[in-house]
């Protein structure tokens, strides 16, 4: 009889488990346990009868790197090849960027333009940057914050503009507070490697494998210079067709199951739920880390003490459709610094990616999604489980039609409070990380932790932490 490998959580991290648990030679017993009543996580679209998407988690994928690649192959298996809407690299909203500093937009400088000479917001031509990060010595600290580590290499207006609205942007998070090693690896180690962040990106890892053959959509994606993708029905059609894949190879798939507590006896796990428990082999955990660590055993208290050093934050994700109207500039969006507004992390132009999830064609309509708080969220607006979505929607309105110039009333407005559903990687996390996988080794835990709280927040990072679990427990290659 083979065993039972118990998946728990049911979003994008969970169902990738899933996905490759049923693909494997001798696939296992798989059992996929979510505590709502929808599989998807923070993949989360909604289709008007129109025909417009509006996205209330991760909007855009991209396709760069093995793990992006890796994506594309599993949206190929899957059967949505067909389904992809691309953003091309010479595309306005792969091209251009802004920031919303001193009360006005600001295109992100691009090209030797923008190194060679100085461009608002920035008092100086950030070729200067690039010659500090040159001469200046490698840091020797295990860790760092992401904005120290800016300010030290790169000068304080890189830090305090640059740094501080990317770390909002990806993380909705503090750049003081995040850990450069955790959240930007890449630039963590170009110093350590180089001497110097542009040395280490320009050099790579030197001698490195030879890349593997591209096929299908990677090769696409490649010659097309993708930037990032989504699907025609909205990101959350990933997650159905993972579930449309795996249900028929037998993986039992059960909604409304909330893991009560995990108890292990004689090699077993004896997992409690609402209505009853089940038996498992081995547990994926693609819970947050704060979710896992209240249902361990009070034996499993070191671990859950680490869990529970693992923060995350909320976002207010306010949706908004506009009939007839036009932006004031073309592209992906722009990101606030803390320094301009603490409560607006910045705004997405979704038309200008994707206009296929406009609707109704011949309707010239303009999408647009606000986001609010972050970091920032019980400052600016209290506890995330109890803040008001008619405040919440005026707060985004007034943002619009300050930076944007839209002050009409939107056709159409959805507002969702997305709670914990950043983690926010702080100083120390690596290390966290390394304690927590020497308890599950020391106890022969067979616990295996997978999705946006430890290694990676994007839906690539998801997946590729699934795929690397799996092939860790089947004992094959990841």
């Amino acid at each position: 009889m083979p065993p039972t490998v118990a998946v728990v959580g049911g979003g994008i991290s969970g169902l990738a488990a899933c996905y490759h648990l049923v693909r494997a030679p001798r696939p296992p017993k798989v059992v996929l346990l979510e505590a709502s009543g929808r599989f998807g996580g923070w993949l989360q679209s909604t289709r008007t009868p129109e025909g417009a998407v509006f996205e209330h988690g991760p909007r855009g994928v991209r396709p760069a790197g093995a793990v992006g690649a890796e994506t594309l192959h599993m949206v190929s298996e899957l059967g949505l090849a067909g389904d992809i809407l691309p953003v091309p690299g010479d595309h306005p909203a792969s091209r251009n960027r802004f920031l919303y500093l001193g009360g006005a937009l600001h295109r992100l400088p691009s090209g030797l333009g923008g190194l060679l000479r100085a461009v608002p917001p920035f008092s100086r031509a950030l070729l200067w940057s690039g010659v500090q990060d040159l001469v200046t010595p490698a840091g020797t600290e295990p860790d760092e914050s992401a904005h120290a580590f800016a300010r030290r290499r790169f000068g304080p207006e890189v830090a305090d503009v640059a740094v501080d609205s990317l770390c909002r942007g990806v993380f909705a998070g503090d750049s003081r507070a995040l850990s450069v090693r955790s959240c930007f690896p890449a630039l963590f180690q170009a110093e350590r490697r180089r001497g110097s962040v542009l040395l280490g990106l320009a050099l790579g890892h030197g001698a490195g494998s030879r890349p593997e053959p591209e096929a299908g959509l990677v090769r696409r994606a490649r010659a097309e210079r993708w930037s990032q993708w989504s699907l025609r029905g909205g990101m959350e059609t990933l997650a159905r067709g993972l579930v449309a894949f795996v249900s028929p190879r037998g993986a039992e798939l059960r909604c409304h199951a909330p893991l009560r507590h995990l108890c292990h006896r004689r090699g077993r796990w004896q997992l409690t739920l609402a209505d009853g428990t089940i038996t498992a082999d081995h547990v994926v955990s693609a819970l947050p880390a704060a979710a896992l660590a209240e249902a361990l055993p009070a034996e499993a208290e070191p671990l859950a003490r680490e869990l529970r050093c693992i923060p995350a934050a909320s976002v207010a994700v306010v949706n908004l459709q506009y009939e007839g109207a036009t932006l004031p500039v073309t592209g992906f969006g722009h990101l606030v610094p803390s320094s301009e507004d603490p409560a607006l992390l910045g705004i997405v132009y979704d038309s200008v990616a994707f206009p296929e999830h406009d609707g109704t064609p011949g309707t010239p309509s303009l999408r647009l999604t606000v986001m609010l708080g972050g970091a920032w969220f019980r400052q600016s607006f209290g506890d995330p489980a109890a803040a008001a979505p008619e405040l919440l929607l005026r707060r985004a309105r007034a943002a619009v039609r300050d930076h944007l110039g839209l002050a009409g009333t939107p056709a159409r407005a959805i507002v969702r409070v997305q709670q914990d559903c950043i983690p926010q990687y702080t100083l120390g996390h690596w290390e966290r990380l390394e304690r927590i996988q020497q308890f599950l080794k020391e106890q022969e835990l067979p616990l295996s932790l997978i999705g946006a709280s430890y290694a990676g927040v994007s839906v690539n990072d998801c997946i590729a932490s699934a795929k690397a679990a799996v092939g860790q427990l089947l004992g094959s290659p990841p």
